[in-house]
């Protein structure tokens, strides 16, 4: 019989083919100066730059139109992206919006941004409710009814990597939690990565992101192996999480690599170009990576403790308002997350402890399993990064409040590689009060 089965018409329980997708990418110092040209070649004649007031300040969105309609397209910057998007600032963008047309859009500045050109896209595309499109059990996960508009992202971070994947993370205020909504349909058409626009980061904006890269890579190296997964009944729209697979292992290791090299000079020193651009690279590379396998507890984690703040305002940010920054929400729990999934895979864990530095002389499979999440609490405490989630304000007393948020999130937890459900959350959450 051969693997498939198809020789004797029995198929195995278990998925047996990857699919891997990524936007094409220009990537290099200079970049933003081909984005005219891009757009012009895919048939966009009038384009919406969506970005956040504090970039709009800097110029760089108006340097990007000014790029684009030298090319012969016609632009129109919205300045109203949130830092962290919310279901309210999606709305109010797109009543700002309302009655205007445009071929495509060009996301300029952090995860934010290009989540909220994402956003826009789809529901100026396909109008409905954001909620209608809401992974469930928070919202309706109804799928994205087909292609939308060209969209070119131009990140200013090393971050998120949401040039590439095909997530739109929003904060749901009311409920009190961050929830996403996922389909291929909402990649970026074209990603455009030039370091020379995160020089202006400051540290605490330059470690936040760099901790985004470091879990995106290490939830996907570690999650659930895509053959580990039952058949998907459709097989012509996989889901864009398909888990750990050869394809995204060579994305993410590579990205531990550069993180490991290059993200305590990019925070210590914000103007080593050559660590600008390596943090660049690892930030793309895992958006490559997690953009197809996912990611589990730690952004699951993350929601809540974002979603549920009440009083901590993080500095370099520009913001009075209380706000946990994605990359430091997804940080505090993951040394207690890879010490619990160690198990299901020791020597991946080990390699990726390697991979960001460490030196595992000595060390085996037996005595390894606190050697990752040390090697993460270093990073974190070189790069004056949150020590534990008491860092935001909680305590016990939230514990329970944070689980509840984290249940909410099936489609991430369901990467975990270990089964993953109270007990185990509370276990995680409580660990990670302080490291």
């Amino acid at each position: 019989m051969s693997r498939g089965g198809l020789s004797t018409g029995i198929e195995l329980p278990n998925e047996t083919v990857i699919s891997w997708q990524a936007p094409p990418l220009r990537f290099g110092l200079g970049a933003t100066e081909e984005i005219g040209d891009q757009l012009r070649a895919l048939g966009v004649g009038k384009a919406l730059i969506v970005t956040d007031r504090g970039l709009a300040k800097l110029g760089l969105p108006g340097r990007v139109a000014e790029k684009i309609e030298a090319a012969g397209v016609e632009t129109e910057v919205f300045a109203g992206s949130n830092v962290e998007p919310t279901d309210r600032s999606v709305r109010e963008a797109l009543a700002e919006l309302e009655g205007e047309d445009f071929d495509g859009y060009v996301g300029v500045g952090g995860g934010s941004s290009l989540d909220t050109a994402k956003a826009i896209n789809l529901l100026k595309t396909y109008p409905a409710d954001l909620m209608h499109y809401i992974n469930k059990p928070v919202g309706k996960g109804a799928p994205v009814p087909g292609p939308l508009k060209p969209l070119v992202a131009v990140p200013t971070t090393a971050g998120t990597g949401s040039e590439s994947t095909p997530v739109c993370v929003v904060d749901l205020l009311e409920l009190k939690v961050k929830a996403g909504l996922s389909s291929n349909h909402v990649r970026p058409w074209l990603a455009v990565v030039d370091p020379l626009n995160t020089l202006t980061m400051p540290p605490q904006v330059t470690a936040a992101g760099g901790y985004d890269v470091l879990t995106h890579a290490l939830e996907s190296y570690t999650s659930r192996a895509f053959d580990r997964r039952p058949r998907y009944p459709d097989r012509a729209n996989r889901p864009a999480y398909i888990g750990a697979n050869p394809i995204s292992d060579v994305w993410c290791e590579r990205a531990l690599e550069l993180v490991g090299q290059f993200i305590r000079r990019a925070v210590l020193n914000g103007d080593d170009l050559d660590a600008r651009i390596g943090m660049a690279m690892a930030a793309t590379f895992a958006g490559m990576g997690f953009g197809n396998a996912g990611v589990h507890v730690p952004h699951a984690v993350a929601y809540p403790i974002a979603g549920m703040v009440r009083d901590y305002v993080p500095k370099g940010y520009g913001v009075e308002e209380p706000l946990v920054p994605h990359g430091q929400s997804v940080i505090v729990t993951a040394p207690a997350t890879f010490e619990f999934t160690y198990p299901t895979a020791p020597q991946r864990h080990l390699r990726a402890a390697e991979m960001l530095g460490a030196n595992l002389a000595g060390v085996t499979e037996a005595n390894g399993r606190e050697v990752l999440a040390a090697t993460l609490a270093a990073i974190v405490k070189d790069t004056g990064g949150p020590e534990g989630v008491s860092a935001f304000g909680y305590s016990e007393t939230d514990v329970s409040g944070l689980v509840d948020g984290t249940l909410k999130q099936e489609r991430l937890l369901s990467g975990c590689p270990r089964d993953v459900g109270r007990p185990e959350l509370e276990a995680i959450i409580r660990a990670s009060m302080r490291f």
